[in-house]
């Protein structure tokens, strides 16, 4: 999996989930403090992003690429 997700969409994921930086931290396993790290911009090792991403995308989350109209979120569709 390609970490590719950028700091706004981490930030959107979350509160579409309703969910804190602590809950993301626990599930991630990182600190809270690379979570609020990756929000203001700040780089991370890509194996860091790509936790944060799937633990995201198990909660349901999608990512939208750039495509011309930015990036973004949404919830998956429940089969």
């Amino acid at each position: 999996m390609e970490a590719n997700i950028t700091p706004a969409q981490c930030k959107m994921a979350r509160a579409g989930l309703g969910m804190g930086v602590r809950e993301l931290a626990e599930l991630a396993q990182v600190s809270t403090n690379t979570v609020t790290r990756f929000e203001r911009g700040e780089e991370l090792k890509p194996r860091t992003i790509e936790a944060l991403q799937t633990a995201l995308e198990k909660l349901g989350m999608e990512f939208i690429p750039e495509n011309g109209g930015g990036v973004g979120v949404r919830l998956r569709k429940k089969l």
